[in-house]
């Protein structure tokens, strides 16, 4: 042990104590999916805290010259069989009784134990010290290595903060209107049963508000059950915000929404509140299914999750290269699916899988932080299945959206990844480029019979689906004649049959001329019709399909639509590749048109309409002398009656130029995500709009957050002023105009004088890639759930001709890929 006694006293200095706050990865390779329980077991340095396994520990040890190392080994437990368990070696499953994970009662998940070995090993020799070999060292030797490994063992790892070991969905928050509730001296008395909408009789689903003691129907389902909505257009009409559910009411509490909230909640005055209406909630008894029982049915139903799933077969298992599973790390269904797909396609493979040693041997001082290094870790892994707690992070960073356990909207992360890729690309092959193409848009102003070209750069191509053209329309007409007798006589409503669309109306639908009613035009100069036509200007290497299920009912309540698509194995778009300007077509002349501002534009003047060859910035926010522009009233109302904040409402006219309901709510529905959504609007001339002039500051953390991501601070500067500085949005400007900020010498004082407008060289456009038309289908990713925000995500890929389904780290071969209810589908280029 001399030897080892010297080692250690030269080595010493290098090995920490943990700190609060330090970042400790001793259940996660940081250069792969090794872990404790992984043959070799887990090397944590002791300088860094970092964790390499077997295959990486050398690496880190030859670059760094670190030597000591907590070794970590975990060997799984023998269980012992339970006396109830099946002939197949499997409990029986027991039924879910509450919405929720890992807890009694709830979903199963699998819990695992094991027995832990420890030990300090020292390199190069890989000398091993156990914690008896530390008793007969030295007192400062034993203490500090005795002090480190005690630690390290008692310090959350990182994968640990990041992941939710047990999620409860009845969980409920208590009411911020709960303890000051204003209920009306009304004399409304409320009887313990008999109770039916007070508008259209309806006697399920009753909600009663506990303001006013108005007893309504709640929200109609996706699949047309439950009710009229009409608790909810009282609550529009009135802002009365808590209702309880009749019917739910007992000794032990109620269900309680909060429509102001938008959430269950919890009403701790819940018994005065009922007792003001006259309930005595000590003697009701339950006679409905409470909210949480309906989920529980929903995310058990039978059909949509067993046909995509193919739970009606006995699937072979399969592994290998390209076969790995990934581990859900709670709700990260979504994440698997998108890159099982994306790690198929060869500009990926070739970006983080061909030069995999150099990524690694060029990765930072922390390789958890670093995006090539963490995606290129998807190539890593077992037959067991991999999951990647750091990775999930380090896309989810920033993001509320993504950075949670909930169920994210797979094609919202696909897009978010993508867009990721795009900023850690900005120099070398991007495998973005695969999805990229170009979209034209052709619009005809039908009084001048001119046109204008515009085009736009995609990734996804949105797929409408028109129910008014179901092949089997007879049918789910006489489903829905038989739920609505079901309805009047209060009977339960049967199974609704699933609508059959053809691929070719959708494709149709995508491509048919869309008539536009309130077009400016520049050669009428003033508001006219117009028609629109959208087509392909290149076709990418790489085409992704969104069917849009995912709607809005007449009386915007969400929904998703039950279809059955036939989605062909071959396609062929070359008919949709746009012609460009034709022989003897006029143009509308380059005439702005009244000022229209965008959150993410900065607007400039329009001359020859508030200003004048000398001041071409009088319809500016960056001028102080602007008088304030007048909204629709009537349309922010309509938008109020529908449930929106208001300040959204007064952001959705403005932001589309006072053009009508349909555009607000267009808008609406495309910014409800955004984090400043509910934020004051601040119109131009306010002098309280952040970074609206020139001089005013802008945050310094901001400034070098995004210059460390390569752009000059010049750019950086621009980008926050026009994004009232916020980060995230000042990001996404600037990479939608690399264009712009790359072929334009900008300064914090506006443009330089180094050159004249005409001497400049028009900015390139952005890289796509182009060929034909024909694709074949390689991949699709399907939903099960009324919800992206519930629900379960598998994808099938075609490998080798044989399709092969990923159910997280399910790999096995398709029996019966249900091809008709994907939801995201990938086609490759055929090469002819």
């Amino acid at each position: 042990m001399t030897e080892v006694n010297e080692i250690l006293m030269s080595v010493l200095s290098t090995i920490r104590v943990p700190r609060p706050g330090d970042r400790v990865h001793k259940d996660e390779c940081a250069f792969s999916f090794a872990s404790p329980e992984s043959d070799g077991g887990l090397y944590v340095c002791m300088n860094s805290f970092l964790g390499f396994g077997s295959k990486y520990v050398e690496r880190h040890h030859v670059k760094t010259g670190q030597r000591a190392y907590l070794h970590i080994t975990r060997t799984r437990k023998t269980q012992k069989e339970d006396d109830n368990n099946s002939g197949s070696g499997d409990p029986p499953k027991k039924k879910p009784t509450r919405l929720a994970i890992g807890i009694e009662g709830g979903f199963d998940v699998e819990q695992e134990q094991y027995e832990e070995e420890v030990k300090v090993v020292l390199f190069p020799d890989r000398q091993e010290v156990t914690s008896e070999d530390l008793a007969s060292m030295p007192d400062v030797v034993r203490e500090r290595v005795s002090l480190s490994m005690a630690g390290l063992l008692a310090a959350d790892s990182v994968s640990h903060t990041l992941q939710v070991q047990q999620w409860d969905g009845e969980v409920r928050q208590e009411s911020k209107h709960a303890a000051e509730l204003k209920q009306l001296d009304n004399g409304i008395k409320i009887p313990p049963c008999g109770w039916k909408c007070e508008v259209c009789d309806l006697q399920e689903n009753l909600w009663m508000n506990l303001t006013d003691g108005k007893v309504l129907c709640g929200r109609r389902y996706f699949d047309g059950s439950g009710g009229n909505n009409h608790a909810l257009l009282h609550y529009q009409q009135t802002g009365y915000p808590l209702a309880v559910k009749l019917g739910t009411i007992t000794p032990d509490g109620a269900d309680v929404y909060s429509y102001d909230e938008d959430d269950m909640v919890l009403d701790s005055k819940l018994p005065e509140h009922l007792s003001h209406f006259g309930i005595d909630m000590m003697t009701m008894e339950k006679t409905e299914r409470t909210m949480t029982e309906l989920e529980i049915a929903v995310n058990q139903r039978v059909g949509e999750w067993e046909v995509i799933q193919e739970s009606g077969t006995t699937l072979r298992p399969l592994w290998g290269p390209g076969l790995t599973g990934m581990k859900n790390l709670g709700n990260s269904c979504y994440l698997n699916s998108v890159m099982q797909v994306l790690f198929t396609i060869p500009d990926f493979q070739t970006k983080y899988v061909s030069n995999i040693d150099k990524v690694f041997n060029e990765a930072p001082s922390d390789p958890t932080q670093d995006f090539k290094t963490q995606v290129s870790l998807f190539v890593q892994g077992d037959k067991v299945g991999v999951a990647s707690h750091m990775f999930k992070a380090l896309v989810g960073r920033g993001l509320p959206e993504f950075s949670t356990n909930r169920q994210k909207d797979a094609q919202e992360f696909l897009l978010h990844f993508i867009n990721m890729v795009e900023r850690n690309c900005r120099s070398g092959l991007n495998p973005s480029e695969a999805f990229r193409f170009l979209v034209e848009e052709k619009i005809v102003c039908r009084q001048s019979q001119k046109a204008k070209y515009t085009q736009r750069v995609d990734y996804i191509v949105q797929l409408p689906v028109p129910m008014d053209q179901a092949t089997n329309m007879e049918e789910l007409q006489e489903a829905e004649r038989r739920r609505e007798e079901a309805e009047s006589s209060g009977a339960p409503p049967s199974a609704a049959p699933r609508a059959q669309i053809p691929f070719a109306v959708c494709l149709a639908a995508l491509s048919e001329p869309e008539t536009l009613t309130d077009f400016w035009s520049s050669a009428v100069q003033a508001k006219t019709t117009a028609t629109k036509i959208t087509r392909f200007a290149s076709f990418p290497d790489h085409l992704v399909i969104q069917i849009k299920k995912f709607t809005f009912g007449l009386d915007w309540v969400p929904k998703k639509l039950d279809v059955s698509i036939d989605v062909p194995d071959t396609l062929d778009l070359s008919s949709l590749r746009a012609m460009g300007q034709q022989p003897g077509e006029e143009l509308l002349p380059e005439v702005a048109p009244p000022p229209l501002m965008t959150p993410d534009v900065e607007v400039k003047g329009i001359l020859g309409f508030h200003g004048n060859e000398e001041d071409d910035s009088l319809y500016s926010p960056l001028n102080p002398h602007i008088s304030t522009p007048v909204l629709d009233d009537s349309t922010v109302s309509q938008l109020c009656e529908m449930g929106f904040p208001l300040e959204a409402c007064r952001k959705a006219v403005y932001y589309t130029g006072n053009t009508g309901i349909d555009a607000a709510m267009n808008w609406v529905m495309g910014h409800m995500e955004d984090p400043d959504f509910s934020a004051p609007l601040v119109l131009p001339g306010s002098s309280s709009a952040p970074g609206t002039t020139p001089t005013e500051s802008l945050p310094e953390e901001h400034l070098v957050t995004i210059v460390s991501m390569g752009f000059s601070r010049d750019q950086a500067t621009r980008a926050l002023r026009a994004t009232n500085n916020v980060l995230e949005r000042a990001v996404d400007w600037i990479f939608s105009h690399l264009d712009d900020l790359e072929s334009m010498d900008v300064s914090e004082g506006g443009r330089s004088g180094g050159g004249s407008e005409a001497s400049r060289e028009p900015p390139p456009g952005p890289r796509v890639r182009d060929g034909t038309g024909k694709y074949e289908l390689f991949a699709f990713i399907s939903h099960m759930g009324t919800s992206t925000m519930c629900g379960h995500y598998v994808c099938h890929i075609k490998k080798d001709q044989q399709w092969v389904i990923f159910n997280d780290q399910k790999v096995c071969a398709s029996e019966k890929p249900p091809k008709d209810l994907g939801y995201l589908y990938f086609y490759r280029r055929v090469v002819e």
